[in-house]
Formats: C-alpha cells, sequence, structure tokens
C-alpha cells in the first residue's frame, strides 16, 4: 500500500471529513458562545455563523467534494484576498457608512460595550453623538476615546485574522477536491480487477 494509492486516498478524505466536521462543530459552538455571552447582539451575523458551520458539517458528512467545494474555494479564496488586501482608509470608509445607518439602539450598545464616544471628529453630528452617549468612560472623565479609533484596530485585527485561516481552509478544500477526483477514479485492490468505482 504505497502512499497515493487506494488506502492512502481514502485515509486522506476520511481525515479532511473529520477536520471539516470539527470546524463545523467549531463555527456553530462559537456563534452559540458568542450569542451566550452577548458578545454579539446581531441575530444576522450568528445566524451566518450557524449556517456556515452546518454548511460545512453537511459537506463532510455527505462527502460532495468535487463540485461543492470548488465552488466553496472560489468564493472564500476571493473574501479571504478581499480580507487581507483591504487598508485603513477603506474600513475607516466602511464604518463611517455603517455608523450612520446603525439604529441609535445599535450605536447606544457598541458605545458601551467598547467604552466610547462617537465615532470620528470628522462631522458636525460628533457632538450630538458625544452628547447622547451612555458609555462609562464618559462618566470617570471629561473626555472619552471615540469609537472610531477603537473600531479601527479590532477590525484591522480581525480581518488579518480572518484573512488568513479563510486562505488556508481554501487551500485545503483544493486539496480536499483534488483528492475526491484521484479516489474516484483508482480502482480498490479488494474489489474485482476489471471493476472500476
Amino acid at each position: 500500500m504505497v502512499c497515493g494509492g487506494f488506502a492512502c486516498s481514502k485515509n486522506a478524505l476520511c481525515a479532511l471529513n473529520v477536520v471539516y466536521m470539527l470546524v463545523g462543530l467549531l463555527l456553530i459552538g462559537v456563534a452559540a458562545w458568542g450569542k451566550g455571552l452577548g458578545l454579539v447582539s446581531s441575530i444576522h451575523i450568528i445566524g451566518g455563523v450557524i449556517a456556515v458551520g452546518v454548511f460545512l458539517l453537511l459537506i463532510a458528512v455527505a462527502g460532495l467534494y468535487m463540485i461543492i467545494l470548488g465552488l466553496v474555494f472560489i468564493f472564500q479564496f476571493g473574501i479571504s484576498c478581499s480580507c487581507l488586501a483591504i487598508n485603513r482608509s477603506k474600513q475607516t470608509d466602511v464604518i463611517n457608512a455603517s455608523w450612520w445607518v446603525m439604529s441609535n439602539k445599535t450605536r447606544d450598545e457598541l458605545e458601551r460595550s467598547f467604552d466610547c464616544c462617537g465615532l470620528f471628529n470628522l462631522t458636525t453630528l460628533y457632538q450630538q453623538d458625544y452628547a447622547f452617549c451612555t458609555a462609562i468612560c464618559k462618566s470617570r472623565s471629561s473626555t472619552c476615546q471615540m469609537c472610531g479609533e477603537k473600531f479601527l484596530k479590532h477590525s484591522d485585527e480581525a480581518l488579518k485574522i480572518l484573512g488568513g485561516v479563510g486562505l488556508f481552509f481554501s487551500f485545503t478544500e483544493i486539496l480536499g477536491v483534488w483528492l475526491a477526483m484521484r479516489f474516484r477514479n483508482q480502482k480498490d485492490p479488494r474489489a474485482n480487477p476489471s471493476a472500476f468505482l
């Protein structure tokens, strides 16, 4: 039994299935943990992470690698590269645009969670945001740090981590497609020698 033969391909696919089952369960568990601790209040984010976890779990259980993992690779590779390539000015633009479409309740939750007031001191609305801020830092001192700076720090770290992890797993998906194609085209040495899989 040479590595690269039927048994090796079968064992590698089984190991990859186990890895994707664990990743799927980890995503579901992390989403539930984040919701339970109140770290993430958006049901859309929690639902998206759980959906990705369930999707990975179904792929691993069903073993539908060649087509589905090929498509997932394309999307995941593109998104991972985008996460790694986005610069600080683009992050600032996205944060600024998101801040003004949020509800007042969401802004208030973010200000209390991050212990900051207002977004950036670039607009005339900053004074209004600061006046209605309910963060703890406002009661401790006369000035609070702006939320935009804290958001940029966290978003930069998160984008690098997400991009790196996504890029790593996108290449394991290509490995899964290759292994599935190889396994599909190999003969089982224990079967009838004239039969193909």
